[in-house]
Parts: structure tokens; C-alpha cells; sequence
């Protein structure tokens, strides 16, 4: 089971949200996840992203492999493997 950490569209049209989730490879990008490890809304000014640092460390331990964007957001929340 290949796991991924990406965001997880949701929100109204033109006024997007994401969950940041860890999920299987396979599945779609708004289907079935493992687990919900924090939230990104773009929408905001700034930009709020609020993401669990024992978790995605705790995945990304295991061999999870975070989304380009994912990554990006874990670097400005502070977050290294």
C-alpha cells in the first residue's frame, strides 16, 4: 500500500478548501482517506494552513510521499523529515 499526503479539495464553487489527508496512491483525489492531517484555504489573506506535525511526521516515517504541494506547505509550516 503506497500511502500520499495531498490535499483534498472542498468548499463551494470559486471558494475552494482542502484537507491535507493521507491516502492510498490509487484512490481518486476526493475519494476514501486514511487520515485527515490538517487544512490549507487559500482564500484567506494570508493564506491559513494548520497542519498536525506529530502526524505528518509520523507518516512521512512510514514511507508516505507528500504532493508537490504538500510539501511546499509543510516547508513554510516548519515541518522536515
Amino acid at each position: 500500500m503506497a500511502v500520499v499526503l495531498r490535499l483534498k479539495r472542498m468548499g463551494a464553487n470559486k471558494k475552494p478548501f482542502y484537507r491535507i489527508v493521507a491516502t492510498e496512491k490509487t484512490r481518486s483525489r476526493d475519494g476514501r482517506f486514511i487520515e485527515e492531517i490538517g487544512y490549507y484555504d487559500p482564500k484567506k489573506n494570508p493564506a491559513v494552513v494548520n497542519i498536525d506535525k506529530e502526524r505528518a511526521l509520523y507518516w512521512l516515517k512510514n514511507g508516505a510521499t507528500p504532493s508537490v504541494t504538500v510539501k511546499s506547505l509543510m516547508k513554510r509550516q516548519g515541518i522536515k523529515k
